[in-house]
Protein backbone atom coordinates (compact mmCIF):
# COMPACT_ATOMS: atom_id res chain seq x y z
CA UNK A 1 0.00 0.00 0.00
CA UNK A 2 1.21 3.47 -0.95
CA UNK A 3 2.49 5.72 1.91
CA UNK A 4 0.42 9.13 2.32
CA UNK A 5 4.18 10.97 0.55
CA UNK A 6 3.51 9.02 -2.22
CA UNK A 7 -0.30 8.93 -2.57
CA UNK A 8 0.19 12.66 -2.36
CA UNK A 9 3.17 13.08 -5.02
CA UNK A 10 1.28 11.17 -7.61
CA UNK A 11 -1.88 13.26 -7.64
CA UNK A 12 1.18 16.44 -8.40
CA UNK A 13 -0.31 18.44 -11.85
CA UNK A 14 0.89 21.37 -13.94
CA UNK A 15 -1.71 23.47 -11.61
CA UNK A 16 0.57 22.61 -8.23
CA UNK A 17 3.52 23.21 -9.89
CA UNK A 18 1.94 26.70 -11.18
CA UNK A 19 1.04 27.47 -7.66
CA UNK A 20 4.86 26.90 -6.18
CA UNK A 21 6.26 30.12 -6.30
CA UNK A 22 9.15 29.03 -4.13
CA UNK A 23 10.04 26.24 -6.43
CA UNK A 24 9.99 28.62 -9.75
CA UNK A 25 12.38 30.64 -7.83
CA UNK A 26 14.60 28.26 -7.01
CA UNK A 27 14.73 26.87 -10.48
CA UNK A 28 15.22 30.50 -12.00
CA UNK A 29 18.16 30.48 -9.65
CA UNK A 30 19.84 27.09 -10.91
CA UNK A 31 19.39 28.19 -14.30
CA UNK A 32 21.01 31.23 -14.05
CA UNK A 33 23.90 30.13 -12.01
CA UNK A 34 24.44 27.27 -15.02
CA UNK A 35 24.65 29.98 -17.93
CA UNK A 36 27.13 31.77 -15.74
CA UNK A 37 29.13 28.62 -15.85
CA UNK A 38 28.60 27.87 -19.31
CA UNK A 39 29.72 31.69 -20.03
CA UNK A 40 32.62 31.08 -17.58
CA UNK A 41 33.64 28.08 -19.85
CA UNK A 42 34.43 30.90 -22.68
CA UNK A 43 36.71 32.77 -20.73
CA UNK A 44 40.05 32.09 -21.76
CA UNK A 45 43.37 31.51 -19.77
CA UNK A 46 45.48 34.78 -20.52
CA UNK A 47 48.66 33.64 -22.53
CA UNK A 48 47.46 30.55 -23.64
CA UNK A 49 46.93 30.12 -28.13
CA UNK A 50 43.46 28.76 -28.02
CA UNK A 51 44.30 27.56 -31.66
CA UNK A 52 47.19 25.36 -30.53
CA UNK A 53 45.21 23.92 -27.81
CA UNK A 54 42.67 22.67 -30.02
CA UNK A 55 45.08 21.13 -32.28
CA UNK A 56 46.52 19.40 -29.16
CA UNK A 57 43.81 18.22 -27.48
CA UNK A 58 42.82 16.64 -31.12
CA UNK A 59 45.79 14.75 -30.75
CA UNK A 60 45.60 13.35 -26.87
CA UNK A 61 41.40 12.73 -27.44
CA UNK A 62 41.55 9.13 -26.34
CA UNK A 63 44.32 10.31 -22.90
CA UNK A 64 42.95 11.13 -19.96
CA UNK A 65 43.10 14.93 -21.58
CA UNK A 66 39.55 13.96 -23.52
CA UNK A 67 38.24 12.35 -20.27
CA UNK A 68 38.16 15.57 -18.47
CA UNK A 69 37.75 17.80 -21.33
CA UNK A 70 34.35 15.65 -21.28
CA UNK A 71 33.73 16.77 -17.58
CA UNK A 72 34.77 20.56 -17.90
CA UNK A 73 32.62 20.94 -20.98
CA UNK A 74 34.94 21.57 -23.32
CA UNK A 75 36.60 24.32 -21.17
CA UNK A 76 39.82 22.49 -20.62
CA UNK A 77 40.27 22.09 -25.05
CA UNK A 78 39.91 25.70 -25.17
CA UNK A 79 42.05 26.40 -21.43
CA UNK A 80 39.54 28.86 -20.13
CA UNK A 81 38.97 29.73 -16.29
CA UNK A 82 36.79 26.86 -15.42
CA UNK A 83 39.93 24.22 -17.00
CA UNK A 84 39.91 22.96 -14.28
CA UNK A 85 35.91 22.53 -13.02
CA UNK A 86 34.60 21.22 -10.06
CA UNK A 87 37.34 18.11 -10.17
CA UNK A 88 39.52 18.96 -7.09
CA UNK A 89 36.35 19.73 -4.86
CA UNK A 90 34.98 16.51 -5.85
CA UNK A 91 38.98 14.62 -5.35
CA UNK A 92 38.89 16.22 -2.10
CA UNK A 93 35.34 15.69 -1.37
CA UNK A 94 36.18 11.88 -1.83
CA UNK A 95 39.22 11.86 0.60
CA UNK A 96 37.77 13.39 3.28
CA UNK A 97 34.85 10.48 2.86
CA UNK A 98 37.39 7.80 3.24
CA UNK A 99 39.79 9.97 5.52
CA UNK A 100 36.55 9.83 8.33
CA UNK A 101 36.06 6.21 7.88
CA UNK A 102 39.32 4.95 8.46
CA UNK A 103 40.95 8.23 10.93
CA UNK A 104 38.68 7.32 14.26
CA UNK A 105 39.04 11.23 15.08
CA UNK A 106 37.72 12.22 11.54
CA UNK A 107 34.80 9.35 12.34
CA UNK A 108 33.79 10.62 15.65
CA UNK A 109 33.70 14.15 13.95
CA UNK A 110 31.22 12.99 11.28
CA UNK A 111 29.37 11.69 14.27
CA UNK A 112 29.00 15.57 16.24
CA UNK A 113 26.02 15.70 13.86
CA UNK A 114 25.89 19.61 11.95
CA UNK A 115 29.26 20.80 13.92
CA UNK A 116 31.17 17.88 12.98
CA UNK A 117 29.62 18.22 9.36
CA UNK A 118 30.77 21.41 9.18
CA UNK A 119 33.92 21.29 10.20
CA UNK A 120 34.39 18.34 7.36
CA UNK A 121 33.23 20.83 4.93
CA UNK A 122 35.69 23.14 6.12
CA UNK A 123 39.04 20.74 5.42
CA UNK A 124 37.37 19.92 2.24
CA UNK A 125 37.51 23.32 0.81
CA UNK A 126 41.30 23.28 2.42
CA UNK A 127 42.16 20.38 0.31
CA UNK A 128 40.19 21.81 -2.51
CA UNK A 129 42.36 24.70 -3.07
CA UNK A 130 45.63 22.43 -2.32
CA UNK A 131 44.61 20.06 -5.01
CA UNK A 132 43.78 23.10 -7.35
CA UNK A 133 47.02 24.47 -6.85
CA UNK A 134 49.13 20.92 -7.50
CA UNK A 135 46.66 20.65 -10.47
CA UNK A 136 46.72 24.08 -11.73
CA UNK A 137 50.98 24.26 -11.69
CA UNK A 138 51.31 21.24 -13.48
CA UNK A 139 48.54 22.49 -15.77
CA UNK A 140 50.91 25.90 -16.33
CA UNK A 141 53.97 24.25 -16.28
CA UNK A 142 53.28 21.50 -18.81
CA UNK A 143 51.44 24.24 -21.63
CA UNK A 144 54.92 25.64 -21.74
CA UNK A 145 56.19 22.96 -22.75
CA UNK A 146 53.60 22.10 -25.22
CA UNK A 147 53.80 22.22 -28.97
CA UNK A 148 51.58 21.72 -32.05
CA UNK A 149 52.97 21.82 -35.84
CA UNK A 150 56.19 23.85 -33.97
CA UNK A 151 53.90 26.64 -32.54
CA UNK A 152 53.80 27.03 -28.85
CA UNK A 153 50.96 26.89 -26.37
CA UNK A 154 51.81 29.57 -24.52
CA UNK A 155 52.48 33.34 -25.99
CA UNK A 156 55.09 34.26 -23.45
CA UNK A 157 56.32 31.40 -21.27
CA UNK A 158 57.83 32.70 -17.94
CA UNK A 159 56.97 33.19 -14.31
CA UNK A 160 54.31 35.55 -14.59
CA UNK A 161 52.54 32.91 -16.91
CA UNK A 162 52.84 30.43 -14.58
CA UNK A 163 51.31 33.40 -11.46
CA UNK A 164 48.41 34.35 -13.57
CA UNK A 165 47.46 30.79 -14.91
CA UNK A 166 47.91 29.32 -11.30
CA UNK A 167 46.11 32.33 -9.91
CA UNK A 168 43.53 32.10 -12.61
CA UNK A 169 42.33 28.02 -12.64
CA UNK A 170 42.79 27.90 -8.76
CA UNK A 171 40.11 31.25 -8.82
CA UNK A 172 37.88 29.60 -11.34
CA UNK A 173 37.71 26.25 -9.30
CA UNK A 174 36.79 28.01 -5.80
CA UNK A 175 34.32 29.95 -7.98
CA UNK A 176 32.83 27.07 -8.93
CA UNK A 177 32.61 25.77 -5.61
CA UNK A 178 31.19 28.38 -4.14
CA UNK A 179 28.80 28.76 -7.20
CA UNK A 180 27.68 24.62 -6.49
CA UNK A 181 27.06 25.43 -3.21
CA UNK A 182 24.51 28.02 -3.76
CA UNK A 183 22.88 25.82 -6.42
CA UNK A 184 22.28 23.42 -3.34
CA UNK A 185 20.94 25.80 -0.80
CA UNK A 186 19.26 28.18 -2.56
CA UNK A 187 18.42 25.94 -5.94
CA UNK A 188 17.03 22.59 -6.78
CA UNK A 189 19.76 21.10 -4.89
CA UNK A 190 22.83 18.72 -6.21
CA UNK A 191 24.93 21.77 -7.20
CA UNK A 192 28.18 20.14 -8.11
CA UNK A 193 26.79 17.32 -9.35
CA UNK A 194 24.68 19.53 -11.95
CA UNK A 195 27.29 21.33 -13.24
CA UNK A 196 29.27 17.97 -14.47
CA UNK A 197 26.03 17.23 -15.88
CA UNK A 198 26.07 20.69 -17.72
CA UNK A 199 29.09 20.48 -18.89
CA UNK A 200 29.05 17.18 -20.41
CA UNK A 201 24.86 17.70 -22.01
CA UNK A 202 26.39 21.23 -23.36
CA UNK A 203 28.64 18.77 -25.84
CA UNK A 204 25.72 16.55 -26.48
CA UNK A 205 24.68 17.77 -29.87
CA UNK A 206 28.28 18.28 -31.28
CA UNK A 207 28.47 14.69 -30.48
CA UNK A 208 25.15 13.92 -32.11
CA UNK A 209 26.32 16.21 -35.42
CA UNK A 210 29.71 14.48 -35.34
CA UNK A 211 27.65 11.18 -35.35
CA UNK A 212 25.36 12.42 -38.58
CA UNK A 213 28.28 13.44 -40.07
CA UNK A 214 29.68 10.22 -40.45
CA UNK A 215 26.64 8.55 -41.50
CA UNK A 216 26.44 11.39 -44.16
CA UNK A 217 29.74 10.87 -45.20
CA UNK A 218 29.99 7.68 -45.71
CA UNK A 219 32.35 6.79 -42.70
CA UNK A 220 29.58 4.70 -41.12
CA UNK A 221 26.26 3.59 -42.87
CA UNK A 222 23.15 5.04 -41.91
CA UNK A 223 21.86 1.22 -41.07
CA UNK A 224 24.86 1.10 -38.12
CA UNK A 225 23.84 5.25 -37.07
CA UNK A 226 20.18 4.44 -36.85
CA UNK A 227 20.92 1.10 -34.63
CA UNK A 228 23.10 2.50 -32.66
CA UNK A 229 20.39 5.39 -31.78
CA UNK A 230 17.89 2.43 -30.95
CA UNK A 231 20.98 1.05 -28.73
CA UNK A 232 21.66 4.33 -27.30
CA UNK A 233 17.73 4.52 -25.43
CA UNK A 234 17.64 1.00 -24.97
CA UNK A 235 20.78 1.63 -22.89
CA UNK A 236 19.42 5.01 -21.30
CA UNK A 237 16.38 2.41 -20.03
CA UNK A 238 18.96 0.01 -18.51
CA UNK A 239 20.47 2.28 -16.68
CA UNK A 240 17.27 4.18 -15.19
CA UNK A 241 16.54 0.92 -14.17
CA UNK A 242 19.58 0.28 -12.73
CA UNK A 243 20.09 3.25 -11.05
CA UNK A 244 16.30 3.05 -9.15
CA UNK A 245 17.02 -0.70 -8.33
CA UNK A 246 17.02 -1.36 -4.33
CA UNK A 247 16.73 -3.69 -1.99
CA UNK A 248 14.48 -3.46 0.43
CA UNK A 249 15.47 -4.66 3.90
CA UNK A 250 12.07 -5.13 6.19
CA UNK A 251 12.65 -3.93 9.43
CA UNK A 252 10.28 -4.30 12.32
CA UNK A 253 9.92 -2.50 15.68
CA UNK A 254 8.43 -4.05 18.89
CA UNK A 255 5.29 -3.50 20.33
CA UNK A 256 5.24 -1.39 23.84
CA UNK A 257 2.97 -0.32 26.36
CA UNK A 258 3.25 3.00 28.08
CA UNK A 259 -0.07 2.67 30.46
CA UNK A 260 -3.12 1.34 28.78
CA UNK A 261 -2.01 2.43 25.31
CA UNK A 262 0.48 0.22 23.22
CA UNK A 263 3.17 2.04 21.04
CA UNK A 264 5.05 0.37 18.33
CA UNK A 265 4.37 -2.57 16.29
CA UNK A 266 5.57 -1.06 13.15
CA UNK A 267 6.96 -2.35 9.92
CA UNK A 268 9.19 -0.40 7.60
CA UNK A 269 12.14 -1.12 5.10
CA UNK A 270 15.49 -0.67 4.51
CA UNK A 271 16.13 0.76 1.23
CA UNK A 272 19.67 -0.69 -0.29
CA UNK A 273 20.38 0.51 -3.69
CA UNK A 274 21.59 -2.17 -6.34
CA UNK A 275 24.72 0.46 -7.86
CA UNK A 276 25.76 1.27 -4.48
CA UNK A 277 29.08 2.95 -5.57
CA UNK A 278 28.02 5.30 -8.41
CA UNK A 279 29.97 6.67 -10.99
CA UNK A 280 32.78 6.43 -8.84
CA UNK A 281 34.34 3.34 -10.15
CA UNK A 282 34.35 4.06 -13.67
CA UNK A 283 35.91 7.28 -13.22
CA UNK A 284 38.82 5.93 -11.08
CA UNK A 285 39.30 2.84 -13.39
CA UNK A 286 39.48 5.51 -16.72
CA UNK A 287 41.75 8.00 -14.76
CA UNK A 288 44.03 5.29 -13.65
CA UNK A 289 44.24 3.42 -17.19
CA UNK A 290 44.44 6.15 -19.01
CA UNK A 291 47.81 7.67 -17.36
CA UNK A 292 50.52 5.46 -19.16
CA UNK A 293 48.66 6.31 -22.65
CA UNK A 294 48.46 10.38 -21.61
CA UNK A 295 52.66 10.00 -20.50
CA UNK A 296 53.41 7.98 -23.99
CA UNK A 297 51.69 10.55 -26.24
CA UNK A 298 53.46 14.11 -24.28
CA UNK A 299 57.08 12.11 -24.46
CA UNK A 300 56.31 11.10 -28.15
CA UNK A 301 57.97 8.15 -27.53
CA UNK A 302 61.33 9.91 -26.20
CA UNK A 303 63.60 9.73 -23.45
CA UNK A 304 60.90 6.85 -21.94
CA UNK A 305 61.64 3.33 -21.03
CA UNK A 306 60.31 0.89 -23.62
CA UNK A 307 58.37 -1.12 -20.88
CA UNK A 308 56.07 1.79 -20.82
CA UNK A 309 55.52 2.45 -24.26
CA UNK A 310 54.44 -0.68 -25.08
CA UNK A 311 52.13 -0.69 -21.71
CA UNK A 312 50.95 2.76 -23.16
CA UNK A 313 50.09 0.81 -26.69
CA UNK A 314 48.49 -2.19 -25.13
CA UNK A 315 46.27 -0.30 -22.36
CA UNK A 316 45.25 2.19 -25.60
CA UNK A 317 41.45 2.14 -25.87
CA UNK A 318 39.90 -0.76 -27.46
CA UNK A 319 42.92 -2.91 -26.83
CA UNK A 320 41.59 -6.70 -25.05
CA UNK A 321 44.26 -6.12 -21.79
CA UNK A 322 42.77 -2.84 -21.80
CA UNK A 323 39.05 -4.03 -21.73
CA UNK A 324 40.32 -6.52 -19.50
CA UNK A 325 42.17 -4.18 -17.13
CA UNK A 326 39.16 -1.54 -16.84
CA UNK A 327 36.61 -4.15 -16.47
CA UNK A 328 38.98 -5.24 -13.38
CA UNK A 329 39.64 -2.17 -11.51
CA UNK A 330 35.69 -1.02 -11.64
CA UNK A 331 35.16 -4.42 -9.94
CA UNK A 332 37.78 -3.23 -7.49
CA UNK A 333 36.42 0.07 -6.83
CA UNK A 334 32.90 -0.84 -6.75
CA UNK A 335 33.77 -3.24 -3.69
CA UNK A 336 36.22 -0.77 -2.07
CA UNK A 337 33.96 2.40 -2.34
CA UNK A 338 30.95 -0.09 -0.91
CA UNK A 339 32.94 -1.18 1.80
CA UNK A 340 33.94 2.00 2.65
CA UNK A 341 30.55 4.26 3.19
CA UNK A 342 28.49 1.42 4.28
CA UNK A 343 29.40 -0.29 7.41
CA UNK A 344 27.50 -3.06 8.40
CA UNK A 345 28.19 -3.40 11.82
CA UNK A 346 27.59 0.20 12.70
CA UNK A 347 24.30 -0.49 10.88
CA UNK A 348 23.17 -3.10 13.08
CA UNK A 349 24.07 -1.29 15.98
CA UNK A 350 22.26 1.80 15.14
CA UNK A 351 19.55 -0.74 14.13
CA UNK A 352 19.38 -2.14 17.87
CA UNK A 353 19.75 0.63 19.91
CA UNK A 354 16.68 2.12 18.06
CA UNK A 355 14.78 -1.01 19.12
CA UNK A 356 14.45 -2.36 15.53
CA UNK A 357 15.23 -5.82 14.06
CA UNK A 358 14.63 -7.81 10.59
CA UNK A 359 12.50 -10.52 11.33
CA UNK A 360 13.97 -13.99 11.22
CA UNK A 361 17.48 -12.66 12.44
CA UNK A 362 19.02 -11.61 16.05
CA UNK A 363 20.18 -8.38 16.59
CA UNK A 364 23.89 -7.89 17.07
CA UNK A 365 26.74 -9.72 14.83
CA UNK A 366 24.04 -11.85 13.12
CA UNK A 367 22.54 -8.87 11.48
CA UNK A 368 25.39 -7.12 10.77
CA UNK A 369 26.57 -10.26 8.73
CA UNK A 370 23.32 -10.07 6.89
CA UNK A 371 23.90 -7.07 6.25
CA UNK A 372 27.28 -7.53 4.75
CA UNK A 373 25.66 -10.42 2.79
CA UNK A 374 23.48 -8.69 0.85
CA UNK A 375 25.98 -5.44 0.29
CA UNK A 376 28.18 -8.37 -1.42
CA UNK A 377 24.68 -9.45 -3.75
CA UNK A 378 23.95 -5.85 -4.91
CA UNK A 379 28.21 -4.88 -5.32
CA UNK A 380 28.49 -7.65 -7.44
CA UNK A 381 25.42 -7.14 -9.45
CA UNK A 382 26.36 -3.52 -9.30
CA UNK A 383 29.77 -3.79 -10.66
CA UNK A 384 29.03 -6.16 -13.34
CA UNK A 385 26.41 -3.39 -14.34
CA UNK A 386 28.56 -1.18 -14.35
CA UNK A 387 31.21 -3.11 -16.80
CA UNK A 388 28.93 -3.73 -19.20
CA UNK A 389 27.43 -0.05 -19.48
CA UNK A 390 31.42 1.46 -19.82
CA UNK A 391 32.64 -1.75 -21.24
CA UNK A 392 30.11 -1.83 -24.66
CA UNK A 393 30.71 1.88 -25.91
CA UNK A 394 34.34 1.61 -25.60
CA UNK A 395 34.24 -1.45 -27.99
CA UNK A 396 31.67 1.10 -30.07
CA UNK A 397 34.04 3.84 -29.91
CA UNK A 398 37.16 1.75 -31.16
CA UNK A 399 35.96 -0.32 -33.60
CA UNK A 400 33.13 2.67 -35.32
CA UNK A 401 34.98 6.23 -34.17
CA UNK A 402 31.78 6.80 -31.95
CA UNK A 403 32.05 10.60 -30.58
CA UNK A 404 33.67 10.17 -27.02
CA UNK A 405 30.62 11.52 -25.22
CA UNK A 406 28.72 8.51 -25.52
CA UNK A 407 30.78 6.69 -23.00
CA UNK A 408 29.41 5.01 -20.46
CA UNK A 409 30.43 7.36 -17.58
CA UNK A 410 28.96 10.35 -19.23
CA UNK A 411 25.51 8.35 -19.68
CA UNK A 412 25.39 7.23 -16.11
CA UNK A 413 26.26 10.86 -15.00
CA UNK A 414 23.59 11.99 -16.92
CA UNK A 415 20.63 9.62 -15.53
CA UNK A 416 21.92 9.73 -12.03
CA UNK A 417 21.53 13.41 -12.07
CA UNK A 418 18.44 13.49 -13.75
CA UNK A 419 16.80 11.45 -11.46
CA UNK A 420 17.96 13.42 -8.54
CA UNK A 421 16.97 16.02 -9.72
CA UNK A 422 13.56 15.55 -10.64
CA UNK A 423 13.40 13.89 -7.09
CA UNK A 424 14.24 17.41 -5.40
CA UNK A 425 11.66 18.93 -7.68
CA UNK A 426 8.98 16.60 -6.72
CA UNK A 427 10.25 16.63 -2.57
CA UNK A 428 9.52 20.50 -3.17
CA UNK A 429 6.25 20.06 -4.67
CA UNK A 430 5.41 17.35 -2.13
CA UNK A 431 6.20 20.17 0.64
CA UNK A 432 4.54 22.67 -1.01
CA UNK A 433 1.50 20.84 -1.31
CA UNK A 434 1.66 19.79 2.39
CA UNK A 435 2.16 23.68 3.52
CA UNK A 436 -1.20 24.19 1.81
CA UNK A 437 -2.80 21.88 3.48
CA UNK A 438 -1.55 22.64 6.98
CA UNK A 439 -2.30 26.65 5.99
CA UNK A 440 -6.38 25.03 4.79
CA UNK A 441 -6.24 23.49 8.87
CA UNK A 442 -5.26 26.52 10.36
CA UNK A 443 -7.53 28.33 8.97
CA UNK A 444 -10.15 26.08 9.05
CA UNK A 445 -9.31 26.11 12.96
CA UNK A 446 -9.67 29.42 13.50
CA UNK A 447 -12.98 29.72 11.79
CA UNK A 448 -14.45 26.83 14.00
CA UNK A 449 -12.63 28.44 17.11
CA UNK A 450 -13.93 31.64 15.99
CA UNK A 451 -17.53 30.62 15.64
CA UNK A 452 -17.35 28.70 19.06
CA UNK A 453 -16.23 31.92 20.60
CA UNK A 454 -19.66 33.69 19.49
CA UNK A 455 -21.76 30.72 20.14
CA UNK A 456 -20.20 31.15 23.97
CA UNK A 457 -21.01 35.02 24.20
CA UNK A 458 -24.19 34.33 23.25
Amino acid sequence: MASAAEQLAANLSMSSFSKATELKKRIWFTLGALIVYRLGTYIPVPGVDATVMGQLLAQHQGGILGMFDMFTGGALGRMTVFALNIMPYISASIIIQLLSTALPSMEAMKKEGEAGRKKLNQYTRYLTVFIALFQAYGIAVGLENMTAHGASAVVAPGLFFILSCVVTLVGGTMFLMWLGEQITSRGVGNGISLIIFAGIVANLPNAMASLFELGRTGALSPVFVLVFLILAVGVLAFIVFMEQAQRRVVIQYPKRQVGNRMFGGDSTHMPLKVNTAGVIPPIFASSVLLIPVTISGFMNGHSMPGWLSVLGQQLGQGQPLYMLFYAAMIMFFSYFYAAVTFNPEETAENLRKQGGFIPGIRPGANTAAYFDKILSRLTTIGALYLVVVCLLPQILISKYNVPFYFGGTSLIIIVSVTIDTVTQVQSHLVAHQYQGLIGKQRRRSMRTNASQGVLNRR
